[in-house]
This record gives C-alpha cells, sequence and structure tokens, in this order.
C-alpha cells in the first residue's frame, strides 16, 4: 500500500511555512520590479495622453494655416424659399442677381382609368427608351440603351406592371395613383432635364399595338401619333437669369455655375433675388475657439502631471520630468511671445487670446470680432510661413511646428515614450528571469527541508529505540 506523507510529519517542523516564507524573501527583488514596472506604465500612459492632447492642437494649428479655412466663404439669399446657396472654399466674395424662369421638371405620363390596381392591363412587351422631345419629334439619350419589358403571359395587373417597370431600371419609376375614379398607372422619368424623356411603344398580344385596350394601353410614341398614354408633364431644363446672363440645368441644383458657388431652385421668381456670398467668418471663429479648446486641454493635463501638491505631499506622474516641463515652457513661451507676421497684430493677446495665472487662455470675444473685421492680417497672424525669417511665421504655423518637432520619430514625447516601453520591456525580461530563479530556490529548499525532515525522523525513532533498550537494561538489572 502506498504511504501518504507530508513534509514535516517526521520531524515535526512546519516544513511548508518556513518555505513560503524563505520563497518570499526571495521574491522581493521581484516585487520591487513589479511596484516599478507599475510606475513606468503610468507615465508611459500619461505620456500617450500628452501625445493625444498634443495632436489635437497640432490638427487644431493645421486648421488656422489652410487656405481652405481663410478662402471659406458663405451664401445669403433674399429669397431662400425661392433659390438657396452653399459654397465653397473656391468661392470669391460677390453678390449676383438671380431669376428662375423655369424649373426643371421630370416628363410624367397617366394611363387611362381602371377599377382598381388588380385589374388587368394585357401581356406582350414594352419598349422604353429615354430622349429628348422637340415638337413631336424624339432625340435618343446619348449613352442611353432602351430597355424591354415583357409582361406575362399571362396577362399582369396593374400592380403587377408597376412593379416589373421599377424592376427594369429603365429610366423611368412607376406608381399607382387611386382617387375615387379608380386607379391609373403613371410613368415618370427618374431624373428631371429634357434629356431625360421617355417615350414608350408597346407589341401587344392582341395584335393591335395602338388602342386603349390590352397593354397598347400603356403606349406613347406622339412620333407616329400613338398616345394611348397621356403626358401629365413635359421633360424640361430649369432656365434662369444669373447677371442677366440665361442659363440652363437639367436639374434643379447647379453646381458652379459660379465658381465654388452651388444654387437650388425651390420655385420660380417673379423677380430677381440676390444672392451674396462673403468670407465665412463664423468658420474662422470656430476654428480659432477649437485652437483655444485643444491648447486648454493639453495645458491642464501637463499641469496635472507635473504638479506638486504641497499640502498632500503628492507629485503628478511627470513631475520633474524634463521632456514634459520643457514642453509646458516651450509653448508657454510661444503663446506669450510675438510675431512679425502682421503689421496690424503682432501678440496673440491683440486678437483676444488673454493668458490666466494658470496657463489656460480666456477668448475675449469683442477683441476676436474686430480681428475678424480685418481678415488679412489675421490670416497672416496665425498662417503666414517665413522660412528666411522665422520671427515672421504665425502663431499657428509655430504651434504646428512645434508640435511635430515633440510627435516626430525623434522628437522629445515620441523618445520619452520610447525609452519608457524599453525600460518596460527590460523589467518584465527581469522578472521573468528572478521568476525562473525563484522558482529553482524553491525547489532546491524543498528538496533540502524534506530530506531534513526524513533524517530527522529516523534519528528520533533511533533514540526512542535507544531509550526502550536502556529501560529494558535497568529492568533487567533490578
Amino acid at each position: 500500500m502506498a504511504t501518504i506523507s507530508s513534509p514535516g510529519v517526521g520531524s515535526g517542523l512546519d516544513v511548508n511555512s518556513i518555505v513560503t516564507q524563505l520563497v518570499a524573501i526571495e521574491r522581493q527583488p521581484i516585487v520591487q520590479l513589479q511596484t516599478q514596472a507599475t510606475s513606468l506604465q503610468t507615465k508611459l500612459s500619461a505620456f500617450g495622453k500628452l501625445q493625444s492632447d498634443l495632436s489635437a492642437v497640432r490638427d487644431a494649428a493645421a486648421a488656422l494655416t489652410s487656405t481652405t479655412t481663410w478662402n471659406q466663404t458663405t451664401g445669403t439669399s433674399s429669397d431662400s424659399a425661392s433659390v438657396s446657396v452653399t459654397t465653397d472654399a473656391t468661392n470669391l466674395p460677390g453678390s449676383y442677381s438671380v431669376q428662375v424662369t423655369k424649373l426643371a421638371q421630370a416628363q410624367s405620363n397617366i394611363s387611362k382609368t381602371f377599377t382598381a390596381a388588380t385589374d388587368f392591363v394585357g401581356e406582350g412587351t414594352l419598349h422604353i427608351e429615354l430622349g429628348s422631345w422637340d415638337a413631336g419629334t424624339f432625340t435618343a439619350k446619348p449613352g442611353a440603351t432602351a430597355v424591354d419589358i415583357s409582361v406575362g403571359p399571362p396577362a399582369k395587373s396593374l400592380a403587377e406592371v408597376r412593379d416589373m417597370v421599377n424592376a427594369a431600371n429603365a429610366g423611368i419609376t412607376a406608381t399607382v395613383l387611386t382617387d375615387a375614379s379608380g386607379a391609373r398607372l403613371v410613368f415618370r422619368s427618374s431624373a428631371t432635364g429634357a434629356i431625360n424623356g421617355f417615350k414608350v411603344t408597346v407589341t401587344d398580344t392582341d395584335g393591335n399595338n395602338v388602342d386603349t385596350s390590352g397593354l397598347s394601353a400603356l403606349a406613347y410614341d406622339p412620333s407616329v401619333g400613338v398616345v394611348t398614354m397621356s403626358q401629365a408633364l413635359a421633360a424640361a431644363n430649369a432656365s434662369a437669369l444669373i447677371n442677366g446672363a440665361p442659363v440652363s440645368s437639367t436639374t434643379n441644383t447647379l453646381t458652379n455655375v459660379v465658381d465654388g458657388m452651388t444654387l437650388q431652385f425651390q420655385r420660380e421668381t417673379t423677380a430677381p433675388v440676390q444672392v451674396t456670398t462673403a468670407a465665412d467668418k463664423d468658420a474662422i471663429r470656430k476654428k480659432v475657439e477649437a485652437f483655444v479648446s485643444a491648447y486648454n486641454d493639453l495645458n491642464n493635463e501637463l499641469a496635472a502631471q507635473t504638479k506638486y501638491d504641497a499640502a498632500t505631499k503628492t507629485a503628478g506622474t511627470l513631475q520633474g520630468d524634463s521632456a514634459a516641463v520643457s514642453l509646458r515652457s516651450s509653448l508657454r513661451n510661444t503663446l506669450r511671445g510675438s510675431s512679425g507676421a502682421s503689421t496690424t497684430f503682432t501678440r496673440l493677446a491683440d486678437i483676444g487670446f488673454d493668458v490666466q495665472q494658470d496657463g489656460t487662455i480666456n477668448l475675449n470675444s469683442s477683441k476676436l470680432d474686430n480681428a475678424l473685421a480685418n481678415l488679412g492680417e489675421l490670416k497672416k497672424l496665425f498662417s503666414n510661413s517665413d522660412t528666411m525669417t522665422p520671427a515672421n511665421n504665425g502663431f499657428a504655423t509655430l504651434f504646428r511646428t512645434q508640435a511635430d518637432q515633440a510627435l516626430g520619430i525623434d522628437g522629445t514625447l515620441a523618445t520619452r515614450s520610447e525609452g519608457l516601453r524599453d525600460s518596460i520591456s527590460r523589467n518584465e525580461q527581469r522578472q521573468a528571469e528572478l521568476e525562473q530563479r525563484v522558482s529553482l530556490t524553491e525547489d532546491r529548499l524543498r528538496k533540502q527541508y524534506t530530506a531534513l525532515d526524513t533524517q530527522m525522523g529516523q534519528l528520533q525513532g533511533l533514540s526512542s529505540y535507544v531509550t526502550q533498550q536502556i529501560a529494558l537494561l535497568n529492568n533487567n538489572r533490578s
């Protein structure tokens, strides 16, 4: 039978406790490394947050150096219910007189009246072709392909023909119009404009392709006198006068008819609508506010990470770190510095950047409004770039350069983060090595104490035997 043994049984020693305490002493260097690893990881996370916040400052500064920001315009209309306007950065400020003489529309045809959408129309083939109509003459649309739709057999209902037309992607859409008089099938061009008109010819299985009975009730081809389906609306282009010049469009949205300006016609006008485009000062203000917000976030993060609280005697994660302290100092110097970029504004304080005691920026709206009234000089103050004379660089250019340098491969933040990652890697490697050594030490100690336990057990047995023999000898003598 196998013997169940436990360390310490033979000698009475608490072998497990002894070994555990000795191993704990051996693990002290590992515990110290773990504490160090936690500190390193905390610092790396702190630098990661700084890099993120600095990237936001860089992006906000980049927006203030972009020509798109400064060239952006906005449009207004004296009658936006008739003509609305949008612009982009390619538009030049100006004023335009716009009179809409006709809206673009799609061709729309209506069938005769049926009792209900479930009524059968007939069967055969619908031949649909896109193009333009001119005094009864049809001209096919260049690049468009005619579509044939096989209807039945058996004969199909009004609703079924509608679904077949819509599934064919023939350039027209079909709907069933139902009212008190019954149901009618409506064909409508999928797109507006004269070029998107259509004709429908029918091959009817009843042998008559031009009457109102069977599928031929859906035919429409005035060029050969077939109009069993009546036209409700003719396809037409939009037409307007812009500053007196006639313009035409297949849609009611006119893009780049004036560079960078899109006009949306809502209805015809009896008098000109005044459309004005001007620099989008609100968009520029938002870019400035976005920069201030990003800078304040970074400043607050730097302050929190580098501070020392004398009352609680606690330090921020990066308190005393040269990279973080240097970054905070250089950003503040730039913020409070001056530039020769503009002859009107030389400091950010001139346009409303009031720096507070904690390093954050409080934006003075009145000063910024005054600066926005002189966009040319304000643009220079932010976006000017002078490689020959850096003192003439705009502030957004300076902040963007600072951020690029700090975030670059060889930048202070990137280098510091990489150094921390290397330290963490070495720490982990050293922990693994010590863990292996502790494991070997534990095995050795257990073997040693197990052997000691066995030997002491044997000695105690021998001692008991000797004691018994002496007692027997003494009894015999007695």
